[in-house]
């Protein structure tokens, strides 16, 4: 059901926000001349797929965590992308082909050892990571990784349609802070 449901809103939200979709890209390639970014992250069963936003750091910047990335590499749109969540957006293509979810763990990196190995062994990895949950709207993010994986096992033993939405309706509606990077 719930994978019926990210389908159906995946698609609805790529073809209404599809003006968004293209105005954020041209603005990108103002900005950065990379609109896109794409990253190699850990799936469902640690599977590895490549996760796609809008970039909100300067080309180059190392690929780290986003509570371990340099603040002075975000750029002027890229702040903005990130207090709206906008910079999310893209991550619909990954939730219409099943590589994520719309609510589930954040994905992390391969380089994240602990979290890897907390939520391996709190069994997080059992599902599809979301773009939200229980983590993202409490204000959780990586730089706690046990605390996150304690969490993450909680919203999945819990997930039913009610949490699916309320997550959803919390996150669109402002709950959580988005990526936060280090301030320079």
């Amino acid at each position: 059901m719930l994978r019926m449901l990210d389908v159906l809103f995946a698609s609805l939200g790529l073809i209404v926000g599809l003006p968004v979709l293209l105005l954020i890209c041209l603005l990108g390639l103002f900005d950065t001349g990379s609109p896109l970014f794409r990253q190699e992250r850990v799936g469902r069963h640690q599977r590895p797929f490549t996760l796609v936003k809008f970039r909100t750091m300067r080309v180059g910047t190392a690929s780290v965590a986003s509570h371990l990335a340099d603040g002075a590499a975000i750029t002027r749109l890229g702040q903005f992308l990130r207090r709206t969540k906008l910079d999310e957006l893209p991550q619909l293509w990954n939730v219409f082909w099943g590589d994520m979810s719309l609510v589930g763990p954040r994905p992390g990196l391969f380089n994240q050892e602990e979290l890897l190995a907390a939520r391996e062994q709190h069994g997080v990895f059992a599902a599809r990571p979301g773009i939200t949950g229980l983590a993202q709207v409490s204000g959780i993010d990586m730089s706690t990784p046990e605390l996150l994986a304690r969490t993450d096992a909680v919203m999945l033993a819990e997930l039913g349609l009610r949490q699916y939405f309320r997550y959803i309706f919390q996150t669109v509606f402002g709950a959580g802070q988005g990526d936060a990077a280090l301030k320079q």
